[in-house]
C-alpha cells in the first residue's frame, strides 16, 4: 500500500514541489532522471537541488539510484503529492479524510469540500507494468512508458467516461482531476459483494444493474471489467464505478466484453441467488437485445 502523504503537504515547500515537478518532466523521456538535468528541469540553481533532494529522499518521495549516472526517480507519494497539491490549490478538496478502499489498481480516500466526496488515485502499471500495458489500449502506441504515464492516462480516461455518461447512467458524479488523481461523489450504500437481498429485491436489483449497463452501451460505452465488486447498491438504486477500462461501443471486441459483463453479473446472482436466477438465463439473448437497441427489461429473458 502507497503511503498516505495528506500529512506532509504542510511540511513541504515550493521549492520542494519545484523538484518533485522537475523530476516528473524528466520521467517522459526516461524511468531514471539524472543528476545534471535536474536544474533545468525544475528551474533550481545547484545549490537548491541537493537541498531539495535531500529534503524528498528523507521524505520518500523519491528514489534515488546510481547506474552508470545518478538517476532519480518519482515514487507514487511524491505523485500523489503532486496531484494532491493541485487538487487543493483548485479548492477541489478543503478536507482530507480517511480510507475508503485499497485496491491492486487504485486507493480511495474521503475527502470534502462542499460535501463529501471520494478522492481516487489510480496505480495502474505501479507493481504489475507489464500487464498493464500490454492489456491497456492506452498505452499500446507508446515506446517509453512509465507507471506514472500508465495511471495519469487511466485516471484521464475514467474520468472522461465518468463525464460523458454522468448523469444519464448511475455512476459516480466526476468532480475534479489531476495526474493519477480523480476527485468524484462518495458513493452511499454497500459494495455489492457484500451485500444480502431479500427474495423480493434480487430480481428487482439485477433488473437494475442491467438496465444500467444497456443505458451504457447506448451511451457509447461497455464497461468491460463488470463484477460484484464494483457495483454500490442503496435503497435508490445502483451505482456501477471503476470505468478506466472501458471500450467504446464501436472497439472490434465490444460485444464479447459486453457478453462477458452480462456473464460475471448473471454469474454472480445466480451462485448467490440460486432460486432467483434460473440457469439457463439467456445472457447471449440479453447482449443481443442491448447491442441492438430491443432492451426492456432482463425479467423478460426469466
Amino acid at each position: 500500500m502507497v503511503r498516505n502523504v495528506a500529512g506532509l503537504l504542510p511540511e513541504l515547500e515550493d521549492e520542494d514541489f519545484y523538484l518533485l515537478s522537475g523530476v516528473e518532466q524528466g520521467m517522459r523521456f526516461s524511468e531514471w532522471v539524472q543528476r545534471e538535468k535536474l536544474p533545468k528541469f525544475a528551474n533550481l540553481t545547484e545549490e537548491e537541488v541537493d537541498y531539495r533532494l535531500e529534503r524528498c529522499l528523507k521524505r520518500g518521495l523519491i528514489e534515488k539510484k546510481t547506474i552508470q549516472y545518478e538517476g532519480y526517480t518519482l515514487q507514487f507519494e511524491g505523485y500523489d503529492a503532486l496531484a494532491l497539491r493541485a487538487l487543493v490549490e483548485q479548492d477541489t478538496i478543503t478536507e482530507f479524510g480517511s480510507p475508503l478502499g485499497v485496491g491492486k489498481e487504485s486507493d480511495v480516500y474521503e475527502v470534502r469540500s462542499y460535501k463529501p466526496l471520494a478522492l481516487k488515485y489510480h496505480r495502474e502499471g505501479y507493481t504489475n507494468f507489464r500487464e498493464v500495458h500490454k492489456e491497456r489500449d492506452y498505452t499500446a502506441d507508446n515506446e517509453h512508458v512509465s507507471w506514472m504515464y500508465t495511471a495519469r492516462k487511466a485516471a484521464e480516461r475514467e474520468y472522461d467516461i465518468l463525464e460523458e455518461l454522468y448523469p444519464d447512467v448511475a455512476v459516480p458524479q466526476p468532480i475534479g482531476q489531476n495526474r493519477h488523481a480523480i476527485v468524484m461523489e462518495k458513493m452511499d450504500g454497500v459494495e455489492l459483494s457484500r451485500t444480502r437481498l431479500e427474495d423480493d429485491q434480487v430480481l428487482g436489483v439485477l433488473d437494475l444493474l442491467v438496465s444500467e449497463i444497456n443505458r451504457a452501451y447506448a451511451h457509447g460505452y461497455v464497461h468491460a471489467d463488470m463484477s460484484e465488486y464494483n457495483v454500490f447498491v442503496n435503497e435508490a438504486g445502483v451505482t456501477i464505478f471503476d470505468w478506466p477500462q472501458a471500450v467504446p461501443m464501436d472497439h472490434e471486441n465490444a460485444d464479447e466484453f459486453l457478453r462477458r459483463d452480462l456473464t460475471n453479473i448473471v454469474g454472480y446472482f445466480r451462485r448467490k441467488y440460486p432460486q432467483h436466477v434460473p440457469d439457463d438465463l439467456p445472457t447471449d439473448e440479453v447482449a443481443d437485445a442491448i447491442s441492438t437497441e430491443s432492451f426492456e427489461t432482463v425479467t423478460d429473458f426469466v
